[in-house]
């Protein structure tokens, strides 16, 4: 390692970044990196230190923490957008914070995310049901399932309307990657955050003329009623439809990927479907679809693990890292289906902890299932170096899936 920032991008960064962690882990918790954007950051390795600043009330997520060198170079939205669309969960303190996450909690559940498990059930299987019974190419397994099953699900959760769910773009989940004012990607960028803000306010008075028993109906009603303005409504749908399903989408690949990677552990869980529960919980520790957090900032200059962090420098925690280290996970670069306890970190912690943690555990566990158990043979269709994962700073995941199998059954 070096005095320089370490990059975290690139394809070969993307594909395969844990042997860079664990020389960052070896180094120390602390490092400088550098990000597309140019943005140079903080990053968090290691479990322990992990978890100590994700519950650390010292670093708080306003933007408005940031300082003027973290500002000029974040590839954050345009104004008026960002005011209007990034007061959401992830980028509020306490005590506000609190109050926006409590109007979600009921309608995350985990009982009645379990009571749901029928209904998503049946949208899993329609999926499959489309697929050829014996496919003569490969089929993409996101275009026509991992990018599809989470939305519906998360639809039929929130209370979006059928007509309503039915027009909703999935590139306007490129708009929580922002680029910068001078990328030639801009123009199309601004196109599709115009695009999905016409669509949120659609939701929003389809609520408000008809409004249900439904978390929509909800948030939409708090906002009648004093509790949110109208742009902390605006982004708490625009956090619903986002990053409530894209995530998912992101996990579903990286757990199909490493099961493949291990053909018997795949075979293990397909004899055993009882085993679910504890994979689905190792296939998030083993790869993330959160591979980092969102900017964190200090208000003061601040000591964190010997390194002293400038006031509104951004600070940023590896949760892929973490969940590799060997200090808190006998084994951690084995795939072990059995793996427990699990205190992994995929979901978070604190009091950012994902309050869609039930739903996405309960998703996942449909989603793999259902893929294993009715296409016997599952594997990939071309090279693993063929496989494109995307370029997003926090996430990761495949672009594309393509894979064959013997039948659908």
């Amino acid at each position: 390692m070096t005095d320089e920032p370490i990059e975290l991008f690139g394809r070969d960064y993307k594909r395969d970044p844990w042997e860079l962690y664990r020389k960052m882990r070896d180094e120390g918790p602390v490092h400088r990196v550098l990000f597309p954007s140019g943005v140079k950051a903080w990053l968090v390795t290691g479990y322990t230190a992990a978890h100590e600043a994700l519950n650390d009330d010292r670093l708080g997520k306003h933007h408005s923490r940031g300082n003027a060198k973290w500002r000029e170079r974040a590839a954050i939205m345009p104004e008026p957008q960002h005011s209007q669309l990034q007061v959401h969960l992830l980028h509020q303190d306490p005590p506000k914070h609190t109050s926006m996450r409590r109007l979600v909690t009921d309608a995350f559940a985990p009982r009645r995310m379990e009571a749901l498990r029928p209904k998503l059930q049946e949208l899993a299987d329609a999926l499959i049901d489309a697929m050829p019974s014996t496919p003569e190419v490969s089929m993409d397994l996101v275009a026509c399932f991992a990018a599809r099953f989470p939305f519906q699900a998360l639809a039929e959760v929130i209370g979006l309307p059928p007509e309503l769910a039915s027009r909703f773009k999935r590139e306007w989940g490129k708009v929580v990657a922002p680029v910068g004012p001078t990328d030639p990607r801009r123009a199309e960028y601004e196109g599709l955050l115009r695009g999905l803000q016409g669509y949120i306010a659609e939701v929003v008075a389809d609520r408000q003329a008809d409004p249900g028993d439904d978390l929509l109906s909800k948030l939409v009603g708090a906002h009648a009623a004093g509790e949110l303005s109208q742009a902390e409504l605006d982004s708490m749908i625009f956090q619903l439809l986002v990053a409530g399903q894209e995530p998912v989408t992101n996990q579903i690949t990286t757990a199909i990927m490493a099961l493949v990677r291990h053909p018997e552990k795949l075979a293990v869980l397909a004899a055993d479907p009882s085993l679910l529960p504890q994979a689905v919980d190792e296939l998030l520790r083993y790869d993330s679809a959160f591979e980092l957090t969102t900017w964190r900032f200090f208000t003061e200059d601040s000591d964190l693990h010997g390194t002293t962090i400038p006031a509104g420098d951004s600070v940023i925690v590896s949760l892929c890292a973490a969940n590799r280290d060997e200090r808190r996970f006998a084994d951690a670069d084995e795939l072990d289906l059995t793996r427990s306890p699990n205190p992994h970190l995929a979901f978070g912690h604190g009091i950012h902890f994902c309050p869609g943690a039930a739903l996405a555990r309960l998703e996942l566990q449909i989603a793999i299932g259902t893929l294993i158990d009715r296409l016997p043979g599952l594997k990939l269709a071309v090279p693993e170096d063929k496989i494109e994962w995307v370029a997003a700073v926090l996430a990761r995941g495949t672009t594309t899936l393509p894979v064959t199998y013997t039948e659908r059954t």
